[in-house]
């Protein structure tokens, strides 16, 4: 049995103390989960076998299994499951990949898989002190991002920040400042016109007024990019420029098996058709991505030269630099339509935003072929290989 992708819907992806910064996490996924059912409007959402939903902090408004109470506050019936994953930055990815598993398996005929993370209102914690009442002070750590209350047993190698990691991938593989500032200013300028152009239309509902992504800089040039102080190194080449931005967001995905397009009320627009995981040292995280990819392809009896578009989330440029000269393939056809530099990385809604951006991307180009994935956080990625099922017998080579 094969899994399928019905439709996709996101919020804009709003900026760090942004125009979302008023909304809990549980709200933004509650309303992507409507607007992905008034897409259906045939579909009963009693017969929906599983809400998978992704998220990476878990420690706030989102805490207690978002997914279950996203679904509620949607409106759901209380028969309908929902649980909540969490694999950093792929967990709403791996949210569809556990959601098209269950209908393979028979277990679901229609599954809700997406994500939603609000970076902005992620909270500090107060750890516990291993006595009661201590006399001295005690220090909140924030949960926005990164390594926190980290296990004294961990090498320090491993718990780097992640824009350090990153630097040390730079320096392995040769990525200098220029190269990683003009993939920014391409990622800007894609996203700004695929809005200007009307891609994104069908793709995003708006939220408290925030119609378009929040943090794509549509003017920005190479002179400003490059003017832009290092971040992490003194001499790093890592900057604000060229590194996706903290983000507030939600995205919602669709699947169901063949059988189940009466059931919805719609046509599938792509079949899942390969899935991949990989991990590393988990300061490499970046280049996760590339085996993962490798993986999902070879699992979709396919290979790089039949890939028409390639979706890679954004966390720095110099890993999906990395990652696009490890593939081989030409660098035209990844991100077509922008990325996360541009467009914003709230971790636990990004996987699914490249997914349910790579099945238009793949309509809009007339491919039959292809790739979404994204480096996570402690060394790992994952990736999904897209069949568009929109293809007639001869475009599809038949």
């Amino acid at each position: 049995m094969s899994s399928f992708l019905y439709s996709a819907v996101r919020t804009p992806f709003g900026r760090f103390n942004g125009a979302l910064a008023g909304v809990r996490p549980d709200d933004l996924a509650a309303g992507v989960i409507t607007a992905l059912l008034e897409r259906a409007p045939g579909l009963d959402p009693a017969v929906i076998g599983e809400v998978v939903w992704g998220n990476a902090n878990g420690a706030g408004e989102e805490n207690r299994n978002v997914g279950r109470m996203a679904a509620l506050l949607a409106g759901l019936p209380t028969s309908v499951p929902g649980t909540t994953v969490n694999r950093l930055c792929g967990s709403s990815l791996d949210a569809a990949m556990i959601g098209s598993r269950t209908i393979e398996t028979g277990d679901a005929d229609v599954v809700l898989a997406g994500g939603v993370e609000s970076m902005t209102r992620a909270p500090w914690v107060l750890p516990k002190p291993p006595k009661g009442f201590p006399a001295g002070d005690l220090t909140a750590v924030s949960t926005t991002l990164g390594w926190r209350l980290v296990n004294k047993r961990m090498p320090k190698e491993w718990t780097v920040s992640l824009g350090e990691a990153n630097e040390l991938l730079q320096e392995k593989y040769g990525v200098g400042r220029e190269r990683q500032d003009a993939f920014a200013l391409r990622s800007h300028r894609l996203a700004a016109a695929a809005w200007d152009e009307g891609f994104y239309d069908d793709l995003v509902v708006p939220v408290e007024g925030l119609k378009r992504d929040e943090g794509i800089r549509a003017d920005t040039s190479l002179e400003k990019l490059s003017g832009l102080k290092p971040s992490f190194r003194p001499d790093g080449t890592i900057t604000a420029g060229n590194a996706s931005p903290l983000s507030d967001g939600a995205s919602a995905l669709l699947l169901g098996s063949a059988e189940a397009a009466d059931r919805i009320g719609l046509e599938p627009i792509a079949r899942i058709a390969g899935r991949g995981a990989f991990a590393l040292d988990p300061h490499e995280f970046g280049y996760a991505p590339v085996e993962a990819a490798n993986r999902a392809l070879a699992r979709a009896g396919i290979g790089w030269d039949q890939v028409g578009a390639v979706e890679l989330n954004e966390a720095f440029a110099v890993q999906s630099l990395v990652c696009v000269d490890a593939w081989g393939i030409a660098p035209e056809i990844v991100n077509t339509r922008g990325g996360a530099i541009a467009i914003g990385h709230p971790l636990g809604a990004s996987g699914a935003r490249v997914l349910g951006t790579l099945a238009k991307v793949l309509r809009e180009r007339g491919e039959r072929w292809g790739v979404a994935a994204i480096c996570i956080g402690v060394g790992q990625g994952l990736a999904v290989v897209l069949e568009n099922t929109n293809l007639n017998d001869t475009e599809a080579g038949a």
